[in-house]
């Protein structure tokens, strides 16, 4: 059951980029109304089982930061969905393992294993060739640029990860953590949206729909599964579910929007996948480790 969860929360969230760019709303407004479309449900969903939610304030305001951090995550992301297509940013932005692996080691003082180290020039590596080097033929509009703002993404997204981590440390129902980080990410969001513009509160039911996919589909249901799955599988198959998404929306990708990255890009998406599945591995038996 807890697998089939994880699965079915992956499979969710593979979808996102996809929601967005069918959207065709700016990036700045796809993250404010995943928020704010998602908000109204998790309340409900918390009040339910507020009992049961026994964290102190101190924890709650850290989820809300997090979520600060993740609303500039989204933004950053979706831009370079422009850039880069779908799922190459997906890809780009799953490399937050390594950030969050780094931040443990400043910030919590959990020193990486060699092996990690190791690993973090390999991915970087890969990296560079998913931006296509300079070389004409790459796919994206400007990939570069795109590879840049991903990457701009996973350091947000690991921000986000690891307060969202300390913020739940007590397994409450997991509504109370993600709406308390939702709202931090409308509040990003809204922020952004003031000084640099962008936020379109206009309503045409083609992009809306879309956009209701998005923050139902993947801010209430795929992470509510996966913040209640994932601390409870093994390590092997929690570096799984981890590489799952950005591999399942390359696919979407190409089946729906035609993106063909070319072959110096495929080796990238291959070193990446390796590298951030190791990392994954070794992040997860290290936490599962230190939990019992």
């Amino acid at each position: 059951m807890t697998l089939l969860a994880a699965l079915a929360g992956a499979v969710t969230i593979s979808f996102s980029a996809i929601f967005f760019a069918l959207s065709e709303v700016s990036p700045i407004t796809g993250a404010f109304y995943r928020g704010a479309y998602a908000v109204p449900v998790l309340a409900l969903l918390w009040l339910l089982r507020r009992k049961q939610d026994d964290r102190p304030i101190s924890m709650r305001w850290v989820a809300l930061g997090a979520g600060l951090s993740l609303g500039a995550d989204v933004v950053a992301w979706h831009t370079s969905i422009d850039y880069i297509g779908t799922g190459l940013a997906t890809l780009l932005a799953n490399t937050q393992v390594v950030f969050v692996a780094l931040g443990a080691w400043v910030l919590l003082g959990e020193r990486p294993r060699k092996s990690t180290l190791t690993a973090i020039p390999v991915i970087l590596g890969g990296v560079a060739l998913v931006s296509g080097l300079g070389q004409g033929g790459a796919f994206g509009e400007d990939p570069l640029r795109g590879t840049f703002l991903a990457l701009v993404a996973a350091l947000f997204y690991a921000v986000f990860l690891l307060g969202f981590r300390h913020s739940n440390q007590r397994r409450v129902p997991p509504a109370g953590p993600l709406l308390e980080a939702t709202i931090g990410a409308v509040v990003a969001s809204l922020a952004i949206g003031v000084f640099a513009g962008g936020i379109d509160f206009g309503f045409d039911w083609q992009s809306h729909r879309w956009l209701l996919a998005l923050a139902l589909g993947a801010q209430v249901g795929g992470w509510l599964m996966i913040a209640y799955a994932l601390p409870r599988l093994p390590a092997v198959e929690t570096a799984t579910i981890v590489l799952l998404q950005p591999a399942m929306t390359l696919a979407w990708g190409a089946l729906i929007f035609d993106e063909r990255p070319s072959t110096i890009q495929w080796v990238g998406v291959a070193v990446v996948l390796s590298g951030v599945a190791f990392v994954a591995t070794i992040q997860a038996r290290r936490t599962m480790t230190a939990a019992i």
